[in-house]
């Protein structure tokens, strides 16, 4: 922990300096999230089961501060880059990629974390980025200045179904307003030292059927055991759709197939779809609901065999510029005992947390 608080002092500094210097090319952004959460099952361990990021029971904490400098490539011949830097007691830990911040052997990660890293060139239009930086895939993000949910707990399919990172080369280019596309060659899932020789291919495609719908397709394959070459495919797909101003409906569906993954000859799978609904109610106040389920179909992913669905209610306000209150109101439930309660499992797990943020 002292070394990430060195750490980040560091970079705080050279970014201060670099800003000051080179402020008409470079741009400097923050992000901080902070937040409560309360679990009604009151489990021994203090922890929500089964959970991206919120997994602390009944404390306040800082989920993440994040700093974040930036030189973007908007003309042709332009040389640009990014960093990101966070630390927090959620975030991090769980984002941490092997062979930077997290132990390769123990697998312990620290509050401190190189989140994105990569160099970026646009050549007429082709986008060609080199370095770390976060998943193409998924309906939710990690969040940061540029974007965040509309939910506050994260979803099955975030947080199981999908990497968070990668690094490695990418490459990503619009033909048109209504469609563009991007390929991925990286060491991995959210492995900054590759842990096997091969390496993992990815792909995206965009499309806008019709105004106001967006399509992503994505996938994602390549060896990630240890020292192994068996493949692991994953598809993905979001589609969001605007049918009018002030409602946005979210689809999201996964499948995965991970090979030998539970034993010589014995694949696994996992797959689920989550479905979204938002509605802004003022320009000020929104309401967004989240339904979803999450077939582990052998374990490998949550550590035991079951179908797990959620649904989470999470209204929000925004406070004047850059400040924004969330609210978020959660149920779970296995077909297996899973979730502590007390001293004991149940199938079903209630939470409910308060989350702000502040970004610039």
């Amino acid at each position: 922990m002292k070394r990430s608080i060195l750490f980040l002092f560091l970079f705080l500094s050279i970014f201060i300096f670099v800003e000051s210097a080179f402020s008409n090319d470079i741009t400097f952004h923050g992000f901080v999230s902070g937040s409560y959460s309360y679990n009604f099952n009151t489990p021994d361990f203090g922890q929500n089961q089964l959970r991206v990021f919120d997994f602390d029971d009944n404390t306040f904490k800082i989920d993440v501060a994040e700093v974040v400098l930036e030189k973007t490539i908007p003309d042709s011949g332009n040389v640009g880059f990014r960093v990101d830097f966070v630390a927090g007691s959620s975030i991090p830990r769980i984002i941490a990629s092997a062979g930077l911040f997290r132990d390769p052997d123990t697998g312990e990660a620290e509050d401190f974390d190189l989140e994105q890293a990569y160099v970026s060139v646009n050549a007429s239009g082709l986008h060609l980025d080199f370095g770390k930086f976060i998943t193409h895939t998924g309906a939710e993000v990690i969040e940061g200045y540029d974007g965040f949910n509309d939910n506050y707990s994260r979803s099955l399919l975030f947080g199981f179904a999908i990497p968070f990172t990668h690094t490695g080369l990418r490459a990503s280019y619009a033909f048109n307003d209504r469609a563009s596309a991007m390929v991925m060659l990286a060491n991995g899932w959210d492995n900054v030292k590759d842990n096997n020789r091969g390496k993992t291919f990815g792909a995206q495609f965009l499309f806008v059927p019709v105004h106001g719908c967006s399509v992503y397709l994505n996938y994602i394959g390549g060896p990630e055991q240890n020292d192994s070459s068996n493949m692991r495919n994953l598809f993905d797909a979001v589609a969001v759709w605007k049918p009018v101003e002030r409602f946005t409906l979210t689809f999201n569906y996964d499948y995965a197939k991970d090979n030998d993954a539970v034993g010589p000859g014995i694949d696994a799978t996992w797959k689920g779809f989550a479905v979204y609904g938002k509605v802004d109610v003022t320009d000020t106040f929104s309401l967004t609901v989240r339904g979803e389920q999450f077939k582990d179909e052998d374990g490998v992913r949550t550590g035991v065999i079951q179908k797990l669905r959620e649904f989470t209610i999470t209204p929000s306000v925004k406070i004047g510029k850059g400040f924004v209150a969330r609210g978020d109101l959660r149920f779970d439930h296995s077909n297996k005992k899973v979730f502590q309660e007390n001293d004991s499992f149940k199938q079903n797990q209630t939470t409910i947390a308060l989350n702000l943020l502040y970004f610039f």
